[in-house]
């Protein structure tokens, strides 16, 4: 952690006086605001280019905050804040009325999170209230993990950026749902499907697009890169895929979990992300990186379907889907 009090207790006084600050989670850096100062929130919006139906995350210090953001909390909520918080883990709750309406897209739900980062922690400790706050960078493009990446983002648009080093788990948290008769997981996360049914003692579902649902990061097309990306499970189809695209001139690069063999001359091999785990955790730094290396197309090798490798793959493939609607360009907002 490399920020210092001084620069949290600035910190804070930025929140206080409506303006924004980008702060390190566990899962990404945040773009966080005042989340009870509809004027600053609705500056975040405006900072990102985010739809303003798009709902926000409210960061709290603690799980003792919970009955202050949310009504009718279920069982099920106290036992998840109590196994998983601090954490990366969001929980979608009946909103509280004191909530604005500019933090949850005019939505009758919010989604509550306390983050596992010393730093966060320790800003929203000093500050004393929750923070709105989606990823530090533009919206629908890949999240920021390193202060670095906030200031090529966002430059002079935010106040202030917290440094407080590389995030450690790297994907954004999961998302899950408890406003109806059962749980479901709205975004994979970094809270495995088998951490929530060890906590709850029960399965989990999994949104599957099939009805609206007000929550981040839950759009088909998300978390792209300037590059287009292929998701590719078949390791041995990679070397003729990229064969294809070289002839049309295309500069390609490949991300798998380990190095792959007989891959044509040309290839721009990007270092091995590993298992899903440390896949998480490089995932977006390795795409901002083909991006300055000028690469057109990215073809991703996802992890196994376990832990937050099933998050790892859900990016992959809203990258995916990105990169279909604005070919070459990403998301398209």
């Amino acid at each position: 952690m490399t920020a210092s009090p001084e620069d949290i207790e600035r910190a804070a006084a930025v929140l206080r006086a409506g303006g924004l600050v980008a702060f390190p989670t566990e899962t990404v850096y945040g773009l966080g605001a005042d989340a009870v100062n509809p004027a600053a929130v609705r500056r975040v919006f405006e900072v990102k280019g985010r739809p303003a139906t798009h709902p926000l995350i409210v960061h709290l210090g603690s799980a003792a905050a919970l009955d202050r953001w949310a009504v009718d909390v279920p069982p099920a909520a106290r036992l998840l804040a109590e196994a998983c918080w601090p954490g990366p883990l969001t929980m979608l709750l009946r909103r509280s009325p004191s909530v604005p309406d500019v933090v949850t897209g005019g939505r009758d739900t919010v989604g509550l999170r306390v983050p596992a980062h010393p730093l966060a922690l320790a800003l929203l400790e000093r500050f004393g209230g929750g923070v709105a706050a989606p990823s530090a960078n533009r919206f629908g493009r890949v999240s920021p993990t390193t202060a670095a990446d906030v200031q090529a983002d966002l430059g002079s648009d935010v106040d202030l950026v917290l440094d407080g080093g590389p995030c450690q788990v790297g994907v954004e948290s999961t998302i899950v749902d408890l406003t109806g008769a059962e749980p479901e997981v709205l975004r994979p996360g970094g809270v495995s499907f088998e951490r929530l049914e060890e906590v709850l003692g029960r399965p989990v579902g999994l949104w599957l697009g099939d009805r609206d649902v007000a929550a981040p990061g839950t759009l088909p097309a998300h978390y792209a890169p300037a590059a287009r990306v292929e998701v590719l499970d078949d390791v041995s189809a990679v070397a003729e895929r990229a064969a294809q695209l070289l002839v049309t001139g295309r500069r390609v690069a490949v991300l798998a979990p380990v190095a792959l063999a007989g891959l044509p001359d040309g290839v721009v091999e990007l270092e091995p992300a590993g298992g899903p785990e440390s896949y998480a955790r490089v995932l977006y730094g390795r795409l901002r990186q083909a991006d300055r290396l000028g690469v057109e197309v990215v073809l991703a090798v996802p992890p196994e379907r376990v832990g937050v490798g099933v998050a790892v793959r859900d990016r992959l493939i809203r990258a995916a889907a990105a990169g279909r609607a604005a070919p070459g360009h990403g998301s398209s907002t």
